[in-house]
């Protein structure tokens, strides 16, 4: 689709660069780290799933006295209940040596299926952020006016052009389009055991949401260069989101354990797996991912909640082998970079390869580097600086 979509003006206000740290649910994607890739120029993001609404509240509060750059808040849908009872029950039987070894009992899968989820809309209602995305589904579209009336700009994540399709008639400001490469969660909005493993790469799947909505893109899945992130705005993009790039900062609050292991040589490859929550999820084959993935249910919160205790159990032993460590496909290129060192180095790895491709990188105004916000030293084909990149593709179109 070739028309411009309302919601570009407002994404561009949002972020000076076209760098989105992901929400990484579990205490990577936390206040620091928000703080610092906002402070530097991109959209940082607190993951509250998983927290408490009081807990996500007072990081909000910290998130403000670090920057007033704009930052997002990311919140899981609930999610319905597809899962057989027994299945859950067989799963716990099956993880009854895990309990053992760890010295610690399996969870209550029955512990809360919606995360808070009410309470949550009703806090960023009343004390309004500027971003706020969606996770496993989308939202009503009473939900998503609500927020447009605070000045909130909305996103939810899609796997398919589908999932875009509904989030375009809802009201969404944004999609964020979630390739099958990416670390974690995936973010379908029905959770359907006949498809794991049939997700689409990100360059096709940016490709076939422009085609069927006139939404901005924000692309993501297993990015972690700056070439990456200059190939999905070529594509049409406006900006890319990075997760498993953003996990071993310093600012991160991921497990070391979790950090070390991106650039372990013991892993040396990533799976998708139900065995740690019960839904898809990308993550660094283990010993635990080996053993249980093959028999774990589809049942998520169930699996989740029953393996909580497990996975908290190996970090304290030191034992990554029983621990979930989230990874995009591209885990194996990490940098431990501060973050805003980590956001200033993939800008410029993203010009250099704008200015490669449009043969005006051997000299600028002053004889080095050509001008940043306008890397192409005029109005040529690849004149994608800052302000055109983000809300807009390097063809002129503003559908991020």
């Amino acid at each position: 689709m070739s028309s411009a979509p309302s919601g570009s003006s407002a994404l561009s206000d949002l972020l000076r660069q076209p760098v989105i740290a992901a929400p990484m649910a579990g205490g990577a994607s936390g206040p620091r780290l928000a703080a610092a890739v906002s402070e530097a120029g991109g959209l940082g993001f607190l993951a509250a799933g998983y927290k408490t609404t009081d807990g996500m509240y007072q990081e909000i509060k910290q998130i403000r006295g670090l920057t007033s750059r704009p930052f997002g808040v990311n919140l899981f849908m609930p999610q319905p209940r597809i899962s057989d009872p027994s299945a859950v029950e067989v799963y716990r039987q099956q993880l009854a040596g895990e309990s053992s070894w760890y010295e610690t009992p399996l969870g209550d899968p029955e512990s809360g299926r919606d995360d808070g989820y009410e309470a949550k809309l009703a806090i960023l209602r009343d004390d309004p952020v500027p971003v706020v995305s969606f996770t496993f589904g989308c939202p009503a579209p009473d939900v998503l006016a609500s927020f447009a009336r605070a000045g909130t700009y909305t996103v939810v994540t899609v796997t398919t052009p589908e999932e875009a399709q509904a989030a375009q008639w809802a009201g969404a400001d944004a999609v964020c389009v979630q390739g099958i490469e990416a670390g974690g969660h995936q973010g379908t909005h029905r959770d359907d055991p006949a498809a794991d493993g049939t997700g689409i790469g990100l360059l096709t799947l940016i490709a076939l949401v422009r085609d069927v909505v006139d939404l901005p893109v924000i692309a993501t899945g297993g990015l972690m260069r700056g070439s990456q992130i200059a190939a999905v705005l070529a594509a049409g993009a406006s900006a890319a989101q990075l997760g498993t790039a953003f996990l071993v900062c310093p600012e991160s609050g991921a497990n070391p354990l979790h950090k070390q292991a991106m650039t372990n040589p013991l892993f040396v490859r990533t799976e998708l797996t139900r065995a740690f929550t019960g839904r898809p999820a990308r993550g660094l084959v283990n010993r635990f991912l080996r053993e249980h993935g093959p028999y774990a249910p589809a049942a998520y919160p169930e699996v989740h909640h029953l393996t909580t205790g497990l996975r908290k159990a190996a970090a304290q032993a030191g034992d990554p082998q029983g621990m979930a460590l989230w990874a995009g496909q591209g885990h194996r290129m990490a940098r431990a970079l501060p973050a805003a060192d980590l956001v200033d180095t993939l800008v410029a790895e993203w010009q250099d390869t704008v200015w490669q491709g449009t043969g005006q990188h051997t000299a600028g105004p002053d004889g080095g580097r050509p001008d940043p916000e306008d890397p192409a030293g005029g109005n040529g084909p690849g004149g994608t600086g800052r302000t055109a990149a983000v809300g807009g593709s390097t063809d002129g179109r503003e559908d991020s």
